[in-house]
């Protein structure tokens, strides 16, 4: 069966945003062309591993001799995008994503594909007549300035979750924490 592709070549708008309180947020992935959006939900180590590859990419292009693809050294400020997510209508949780870096277009490409359980009994996917499941995957090329605009953004998402208990490295509940020190 083919694969549905939510493709995006130069989008208006690609960003990680949070559904939800601190400890009980949703991530989502949302892109959008002109009127196509498209938002598929991430977990928050996902999106923090993607902030983090992209800006690994970035400053590696950077150190090629003369830059040749203009990457910034820093987050463009145009191109700072914090407003909230447009409406959301996930289209799948991801499982898989791979990034990778497109010379020819000077762009970063982040591939994404949904969760797969073959096991299932209580599959969501839809099926098409012949009872296969139908496969579909996110694709998003993204200029270089707008990818450190992602990923700058993306960080402070993560980052703007439940603190951290500084003795024993575990979130802080809103309603309070009990600190589990390891035994010495």
């Amino acid at each position: 069966m083919p694969t549905r592709v939510h493709e995006f070549a130069w989008p208006d708008r690609v960003v990680v945003g949070t559904i939800g309180l601190p400890g009980a947020r949703t991530f989502y992935l949302q892109v959008r062309a002109g009127t196509q959006i498209v938002s598929i939900a991430l977990e928050k180590q996902q999106s923090a591993l993607l902030a983090e590859k992209i800006d690994e990419i970035l400053d590696q292009l950077i150190t090629v001799e003369g830059n040749p693809f203009s990457v910034p050294t820093s987050t463009p400020i145009e191109l700072v995008d914090n407003d909230q997510l447009e409406a959301v209508q996930e289209q799948f949780r991801t499982g898989a994503m791979s990034l990778g870096w497109d010379p020819a277009t000077a762009q970063v490409v982040l591939e994404a594909r949904p969760i797969t359980d073959v096991d299932a009994d209580d599959n969501d996917e839809s099926l098409d007549e012949d009872g296969a499941t139908e496969s579909e995957m996110l694709l998003v090329r993204m200029p270089v300035g707008t990818a450190r605009a992602f990923a700058k953004r993306t960080r402070e998402i993560v980052g703007a979750g439940r603190p951290t208990c500084p003795l024993c490295g575990y979130p802080i509940d809103a309603d309070g924490h009990i600190c589990t020190l390891p035994e010495v």
